[in-house]
């Protein structure tokens, strides 16, 4: 029997990323490259002259001496911890197939529970810009799912107190094979929040297939085909699954979270879905998510507090 691909790929293990990332100084070779790969260029005046103030790990400018550092106006901006420190967040966020929890991320690399849990809802935030700018497209399987609930209030099934809704969309091949997934948490399914969805993760002219709830024709207003399937059983397309691949995602990301994490509010469910579809949709180069991640955090602008603690994060 043939091995899975994306099961079996080598993946970057501890001992070559502790190669390549495992000082302070081949982190900040490593970013600095990354930043500017034709070289330094001043942000100010654009002069690539330069001298390197080790003492404030800046860089100063030979033509209007501005200074400027490496992490300036990116998601490692005003850190406290050691780069090497975030290649190893980054390293562990991505490697681990249904993720790690925030405690796990302290105990492995000896920071504060705090600090570990900023970590990784910024590596999330990172993670959700970037898939958030590349709209699904061609043939699309869509349908909604919830998170959580209450589950002895006496009410079941959709009304249910507490449960949070999320769309589910997957780009497939002709073939029926997966491509690229989205997740992303709604106020409700409802025709005006799916178009608003629609608009923004996916490109005009994408055929998106649905079973038969009366919000998804909104994606019509995005520009988008729409082809209703109802598939209880009994019909001609219960036999063809014609919805395995995207209930296998929902039921997949909802293992990976309960099997993971000890709660999930509902302000930060979009990030923990992102983070989800991020490793998914790069599930075949493993061995290449730190280095791409890193590149995004270094184009990704700052995350402060006081924004990790909005109220909630827009799909």
């Amino acid at each position: 029997m043939a091995k899975n691909k994306v099961q079996f790929q080598r993946g970057l293990s501890l001992t070559q990323f502790l190669s390549q990332y495992g000082t302070e100084e081949q982190c900040r070779s490593v970013l600095f490259r990354m930043r500017w790969p034709q070289g330094f260029e001043c942000p100010e005046c654009g002069h690539t002259g330069y001298c390197e103030i080790h003492s404030r790990k800046v860089y100063q400018c030979h033509r209007c001496h501005s200074q400027t550092s490496l992490i300036r106006e990116t998601i490692f901006a005003a850190t406290k911890l050691p780069l090497q420190i975030w290649f190893l967040g980054i390293y562990l966020i991505t490697q681990a197939k249904d993720g790690i929890s925030s405690l796990n991320l302290a105990r492995t690399m000896g920071i504060s529970a705090n600090a570990a849990l900023r970590m990784k809802h910024k590596l999330q935030q990172v993670m959700k810009e970037r898939d958030d700018s590349q709209p699904l497209y061609g043939l699309l399987l869509m349908d909604d799912a919830y998170w959580g609930g209450k589950k002895r209030d006496g009410i079941r099934g959709r009304g249910a107190s507490g449960k949070m809704p999320f769309v589910a969309a997957l780009s497939i091949t002709p073939q029926g094979h997966p491509i690229s997934l989205r997740l992303s948490h709604l106020n409700g399914f409802t025709q005006k929040e799916i178009t608003a969805w629609s608009s923004k993760h996916l490109s005009p002219g994408s055929l998106v297939v649905s079973d038969g709830l009366n919000c998804f024709p909104g994606v019509k207003q995005a520009e988008c085909g729409h082809e209703p399937i109802i598939t209880n059983s009994g019909t001609e397309y219960d036999e063809f699954k014609v919805f395995k691949w995207v209930n296998t995602m929902i039921g997949n990301v909802k293992n990976a979270i309960h099997g993971t994490y000890h709660a999930v509010s509902e302000k930060h469910l979009p990030r923990y879905l992102a983070e989800f579809c991020y490793r998914f949709n790069r599930r075949f180069q493993l061995h290449e998510m730190v280095n791409r991640l890193a590149y995004v955090a270094l184009r990704t602008p700052p995350m402060p507090q006081r924004l990790l603690r909005l109220a909630e994060v827009q799909w």
